[in-house]
This record gives structure tokens, C-alpha cells and sequence, in this order.
């Protein structure tokens, strides 16, 4: 294992020049902001997902220079052929169900994108010769979690009582047997488990800001399912560059199977209610309201331990959580007026990597 970097580390630019990426989930949240920061390396991106809807078509100027095959994941041959395409030397896996209330009304659905899905995907990739890093993305939920605010390190047993949270779970029992098997073929595969993500252009549904912005949109006031629950909230640069560091790591070949993303537990948490009151004064809006009859079976309270980040990648959260919410609220509202989304990613990426290098100055 590589030492322990006290400074923090940025992605290398020298490991992305030219290099040819797959990128699952490139029209989501997440992936469209992973796309627009892996093409500023230079590196050269396919992505495979679903056709963005709706509002998330709000990101697709985050995807200039991207190849892309749009498809579904539980279709092996559309799977195998995006492989195929991209020919990767680094995949990023992505694509997924990410909702726990859709999990709850369609849970073959979940199991069917998230578990097979993603054996399809690295049955496709078994069979080439190209992959040599595969990063799959699961979830702070694949924890045994007993809701009494444990801060869960990677070694910690997995569970998951609920859809989603169970088929992220079975994704890590899957992956140690496609590492062995993609280990022959010269590839390194691990997973990352990030907290709950927050950035500008997550229009996702039944997601807490998402559902924000658009109530205040509306002058409306947001419905709250679970108003005290705390989430491991974090910015969408400081969860990306985990992703990115974790990736070279297993270029380089001295990656751990499994690491957390998220802030340190010690880290201020918010609630669900103070998050959406945080957006709702952004937009001068009403603040948010409660409706138990809208609770679903999930947790109260879900922390991660990242420690090991630290230790192995040199990773760290440098955004708080009010922080990135205040800094989400401005891009929602900046892109309402107008603004173009690249831009508003670039200015946000740069003002990130400014201050990872004043860290480690």
C-alpha cells in the first residue's frame, strides 16, 4: 500500500493525457460533472447511460467532447458494445437505480440494473484485454447499518434492509470474484462507497435539494419525509476527486479493494431540514414542512469513517457541508438565469483545485 500523504492530493493530469475511459452514468449527476473534469485532463471519454431526462439535460453542455452510447444496463449486447467502442484502459461504473423510494416500488427493477447490470458490465470487460483500473461505484448504504451513528469503515459488515441499499450491498459481495477473474486479464478492480453527493444540476427525483430547488422554483414550500435524519453530505468536487486519486491508484497498482469517500465523522452534520432551509433561503422561499405520512423505511442516521482515503490516497473532504450546499444553491440558481452549466462547472472545478494547492503548499 502506498504511504500515508498528510498533503492533499490532486488528480495528475499525466495519468488522463490521451488515456481512453469508459464512464457509465455519464448523463447523471455525478457522471456528467466526472466527464467535464476527466476531457480537462485530457483524457479521452465514451459514456454508456440511459438518454438524460427532463431537467438533466441542464448538464449536457458538461459532456462536450464525450462519445457516448446511450442504452440501458440490464441489455447485455448494448453493455458488451459500448465495451467494445470505448475500448477502456480505465472504467468508471457509474450507471445505476440510485433511489431508495423508487427501490421500495420497483425492487426487481433495482436488482435488475444495479446487481446483473453490473455483472454484465464486468462480464464484458473479462473478455477484453484492454481495462486495466475498473472503479465501481456503490454506495454509503451497503452498511449493516444499526442507526445508531456508527461511522462505518470499509471493513465493517454489509447489509442493507432496504432495495437499493441491499443491491449496492450485493454488488460489493460480487465484486472480490470479477477482480480475481479480471486480474488475469491485467486489471485492477475496486469499489468506492461516497456519502450523499451535493453539487449544482442534480435534478434527480425524490433526491432532498433537488426537490428543494424545485419547490422554491415554484414558491412553494418542500415536503419532508424524514425532517431529523443526518447524511454524510458532501461536495460533488471533494466525492470526484476521491474517485479520480482512487482510479490512478489502481493504474499505478497499489489501490485498496474498498474505500469510503465522505466527510471525516467529526465534521458538523446537518439535517435534512436544515439542508432544505439552507436552499430555501437561498432562493427566498418557504422553509420546508413535514409529512409523516410521506416517510418511507430508511434510516436516521448513516456516517462514514474515510480515514483510510487519507491514509493510502492522501483524500480528505475540504468542503463543509454548508459550504457545498451554499455553493450548490448558487449554481442552481445561476444556471436559472441563464448561465451556461460548462462554465459554471470550470469556475467551480478551478476554485477546488486552487485550494487543494494552497493545502498542499
Amino acid at each position: 500500500m502506498g504511504r500515508v500523504a498528510m498533503t492533499q492530493a490532486l488528480p495528475d493530469p499525466r495519468a488522463w493525457a490521451g488515456r481512453r475511459v469508459l464512464l457509465t452514468g455519464h448523463t447523471g449527476f455525478k457522471g456528467a460533472w466526472l466527464a467535464r473534469w476527466l476531457t480537462r485532463l485530457g483524457a479521452r471519454v465514451h459514456g454508456f447511460a440511459l438518454a438524460p431526462e427532463g431537467e438533466a439535460a441542464a448538464l449536457d453542455p458538461l459532456r462536450a467532447g464525450v462519445t457516448e452510447t446511450i442504452g440501458d444496463l440490464r441489455e447485455p449486447d448494448a453493455v458488451a458494445a459500448a465495451v467494445t467502442q470505448a475500448e477502456p484502459s480505465a472504467v468508471f461504473h457509474l450507471a445505476a437505480q440510485a433511489l431508495v423510494p423508487r427501490g421500495w416500488d420497483n425492487p426487481a427493477g433495482t436488482v435488475a440494473t444495479n446487481v446483473i447490470g453490473t455483472m454484465g458490465l464486468l462480464d464484458a470487460l473479462r473478455r477484453t484485454d484492454g481495462p486495466k483500473a475498473v472503479l465501481v461505484v456503490t454506495s454509503d448504504k451497503v452498511y449493516r447499518n444499526d442507526d445508531t451513528g456508527t461511522a462505518f469503515a470499509e471493513a465493517a459488515p454489509l447489509g442493507g434492509d432496504d432495495p437499493y441499499s441491499a443491491s449496492k450491498a450485493a454488488c460489493e459481495v460480487l465484486l472480490p470474484s470479477y477482480a480475481a477473474l479480471l486480474a488475469k486479464r491485467g486489471a485492477a478492480v475496486a469499489s468506492a462507497r461516497a456519502g450523499n453527493v451535493v453539487g449544482g444540476g442534480d435534478f434527480g427525483a425524490a433526491r432532498l435539494i433537488p426537490d428543494t430547488v424545485r419547490a422554491a422554483r415554484e414558491g412553494r414550500a418542500v415536503i419532508l419525509r424524514a425532517p431529523g435524519s443526518t447524511r454524510p453530505w458532501q461536495d460533488v468536487r471533494d466525492c470526484l476527486r476521491g474517485y479520480i486519486l482512487h482510479a490512478e491508484a489502481l493504474l499505478r497498482g497499489d489501490a485498496p479493494q474498498a474505500l469510503n469517500f465522505g466527510p471525516a465523522p467529526s465534521a458538523p452534520r446537518l439535517t435534512a431540514e436544515e439542508v432544505a432551509r439552507r436552499v430555501a433561503v437561498a432562493f427566498d422561499a418557504p422553509p420546508p414542512v413535514h409529512d409523516a405520512a410521506a416517510a418511507i423505511a430508511e434510516k436516521r442516521t448513516l456516517s462514514l469513517d474515510p480515514s483510510r482515503a487519507l491514509a493510502t490516497l492522501g483524500w480528505h473532504a475540504l468542503h463543509g457541508a454548508a459550504e457545498a450546499i451554499d455553493d450548490a444553491a448558487r449554481f442552481y440558481r445561476a444556471l436559472a438565469a441563464g448561465e451556461d452549466a460548462a462554465r459554471l462547472a470550470d469556475a467551480a472545478l478551478d476554485a477546488h483545485m486552487a485550494r487543494c494547492n494552497r493545502r498542499a503548499a
